[in-house]
């Protein structure tokens, strides 16, 4: 029997946090291994307790959401990051992304939606819901805060397979969707993934899926 997730909850609100925990607690395989209540806090915890994925509200004393990501992304404990957010989508979700987190989810999330996001990010996947993606990178697009021509440029370092690949990435699909989609064997995906991820310097999924959107290949809306 392999060992249960252990999950870090990070927020400043007690009722969160403790709501979390119930619902996570109550799930196969996952254990919530503590709490911290501001991004100094929980980068002290993760240091401490090495857990494999941190639930990371984005606003918070003492240290922010994206401060506390990048320092933990930065450190060598290995724990994913994934965002709690809402639909007010702010600089500092976006941002975050770009630190290194694994992904967002919405704090209204079911119990399930909660426990297979956990088990998505501790597998190494990205979590991209393709809607509330989209609306991200619109809202930076929109504001002129999502630098274009770099990441335009850089394609040209990918095969057209590659590029391809790419695209479907950030449009949220995973990587046996991907391989449907192209009539592949998902090995294959797994290696262009891989190679588009070394071409372009990307740490993972969701930094591709924000670099295809950055370089217009991915249409948002």
């Amino acid at each position: 029997m392999s060992a249960p997730i252990r999950v870090l909850i990070v927020d400043d609100q007690a009722m969160v946090r403790e709501g979390f925990s119930v619902l996570l607690g109550a799930q196969d395989g996952i254990e919530v291994a503590g709490e911290a209540a501001d991004g100094r806090a929980a980068v002290a915890r993760v240091a401490e307790l090495r857990p494999d994925v941190v639930l990371m509200d984005v606003r918070m004393p003492e240290l922010n959401g994206l401060e506390a990501t990048r320092e933990i992304v930065a450190g060598d404990s290995g724990a994913k990051v994934l965002i709690l957010t809402t639909f007010d989508l702010d600089e500092y979700v976006y941002q975050a992304l770009r630190a290194g987190a694994s992904g967002f989810l919405l704090k209204d999330a079911s119990a399930r939606q909660l426990a297979d996001g956990v088990r998505v990010v501790a597998s190494g996947e990205a979590l991209l819901a393709p809607t509330v993606t989209r609306r991200l990178i619109t809202t930076f697009a929109e504001q002129g805060a999502v630098p274009r021509l770099p990441a335009a440029r850089r394609l040209g370092e990918l095969t057209e397979r590659e590029t391809e690949v790419l695209a479907l990435i950030a449009q949220g699909l995973s990587n046996a969707e991907i391989a449907g989609r192209l009539v592949v064997a998902e090995s294959t995906v797994k290696t262009h993934v891989g190679r588009v991820l070394v071409k372009l310097g990307l740490r993972d999924r969701t930094q591709a899926a924000i670099f295809a959107y950055e370089a217009r290949l991915v249409a948002p809306g």
